[in-house]
């Protein structure tokens, strides 16, 4: 089942998330779409996964290690994750 992840980085920054990418590699397995963008509360990075088990396998073995490289090896904190499971979807379809 599809898993959408809502997060809040350990930075504010656009460009800090382009240094953090910079440093990921190639597109994450299971990674099937990424919005980015900010909001009054803050940056947000909203991630639409296969699973729940493809999200999981990034966070633990793939974005720490980016985080370190980009932003020193402790950043400030780490990144705050709402799940959510999808239970209903809708994509727009081209017509022609």
């Amino acid at each position: 089942m599809q898993w959408i992840a809502v997060a809040t980085p350990p930075f504010g920054s656009i460009e800090q998330f382009d240094q953090v990418m910079d440093h990921l590699g190639p597109e994450p397995d299971g990674l099937e779409a990424r919005y980015v963008g900010t909001s009054s509360e803050g940056l947000r990075v909203i991630t639409l996964w296969e699973s729940k088990a493809h999200a999981d396998r990034f966070f633990t073995e793939r974005l720490g290690p980016a985080l370190a490289k980009a932003l020193g090896p402790e950043p400030a904190g780490s990144p705050q994750v709402l799940g959510v499971e999808v239970a209903r979807s809708y994509q727009r379809q081209p017509v022609g």
